[in-house]
Formats: structure tokens, C-alpha cells, sequence
């Protein structure tokens, strides 16, 4: 369980909440209304106030490596630090199942990352997030660059981890997608943070 206890950034006023195992909460609100923001703090990747933790464990007793491999981020805009894809993976064969339920190959191990186009670095990012392993994933419009059928093979692919206990916090502008993928849903507006049901 992810737990946030008064966690505040620039611009929000302070939320608390918690995530259960096998949870997905949805997070939607308006442009720059601080949903990416959010996702950076619990990260711990910007500066904020509060505390949050994983299971017992609070965020200040670990390492920052180690608690974003528990907690994985997946932004908008994935990074690359090497200039060919599959240098991104530590297990290239693993990651070929997901890679082809997401619509892509074992070629492209081979790729260089300057040919990717915005969809498939998100689908390369989503599964190097996954490989690791993580207890709780952070989605930031993860299928804004995608179309109908790929964003349908993304929403099931988190689906199915979620069933395994996978938590994920999934930024979203689209009400019915976070109807869809959600059991609850934090709207931020005005730097103000709100519990309702999705719709």
C-alpha cells in the first residue's frame, strides 16, 4: 500500500490519501493544474512537504534508486540515456512477450532511439517500467500518443498487473478512460485536490 500523509507541492494545497495493492486511482484536472507535479513528488523527483509511504516503510528511511524502483515513474516524456533501444533493457528476452502484446518486436532492439516516434518511446517506457518490477506505478498520460487499439492493449496489459497486486496512480484527461481503468479518481483544480468517483 501506497500512502501519501499531507504531501504538498508548489501550487497544490496538501493531500493525503492511500492506495491499496491491486489498485488503480485515476488523477485528472485541467492543464497545469499540477497532475504531473503530483506524480514527480510522490516520485520524490521535485521538492515537497509531508510524508509518504510504502507498506511501513516511509520514503525518508530509503535511498532515492531504491524507492523508485518500488515506485516507478513512467512521464509523459520518457528519458534515454543510450542511443538504441534494447542498451535500455538489462533483459532484452524478457521484455519481447510485452513488447508484442504492446505492438512492437524483437527488431527493435536495434532501433536507434531517434526513430522512435512519441507512442512507441511511451510503449518502450511502459515496459522497462514493468521489468523492474515495481510495487506502484506512476502512469502520466501514458496513451495520450496512442491510437483506439494500442491504448486498448495498454489499458488491458495494466489491467492484468493490476490483478497481480500491481498499484498504479494513472493521470488521465479522459473521464471515460478513467471509468474504465479506476475504482477512484483525485481531480486537482485551482490547487485544490478532491475524492469523487470516476465517470
Amino acid at each position: 500500500m501506497l500512502k501519501a500523509d499531507e504531501l504538498q507541492v508548489q501550487g497544490l494545497d496538501a493531500v493525503s490519501f492511500s492506495l491499496n495493492g491491486g489498485e488503480c486511482i485515476a488523477i485528472r484536472g485541467p492543464s497545469g493544474s499540477g497532475k504531473s507535479l503530483l506524480l514527480r513528488a510522490i516520485a520524490d523527483l521535485d521538492p515537497n512537504e509531508g510524508r509518504v509511504f510504502l507498506d511501513t516503510a516511509e520514503r525518508g528511511a530509503m535511498s532515492g534508486p531504491l524507492w523508485r524502483r518500488q515506485v516507478g515513474y513512467v512521464p509523459a516524456d520518457p528519458g534515454w540515456w543510450d542511443d538504441r533501444v534494447g542498451d535500455h533493457f538489462a533483459d532484452w528476452n524478457a521484455a519481447i512477450p510485452l513488447l508484442t502484446r504492446l505492438g512492437l518486436g524483437a527488431e527493435a532492439k536495434d532501433w536507434p532511439i531517434s526513430r522512435l516516434s512519441t507512442g512507441e518511446r511511451m510503449r518502450f517506457a511502459l515496459v522497462r517500467a514493468l521489468l523492474v518490477k515495481p510495487k506502484v506505478l506512476l502512469l502520466d498520460e501514458p496513451t495520450a500518443p496512442l491510437d483506439a487499439k494500442l491504448a486498448g492493449s495498454f489499458e488491458t496489459l495494466i489491467a492484468e498487473e493490476l490483478r497481480k497486486g500491481l498499484s498504479v496512480l494513472w493521470v488521465t484527461h479522459d473521464a471515460a478512460q478513467a471509468a474504465r481503468v479506476s475504482s477512484r479518481c483525485l481531480v486537482l483544480d485551482n490547487g485544490r485536490v478532491r475524492e469523487m468517483a470516476p465517470s
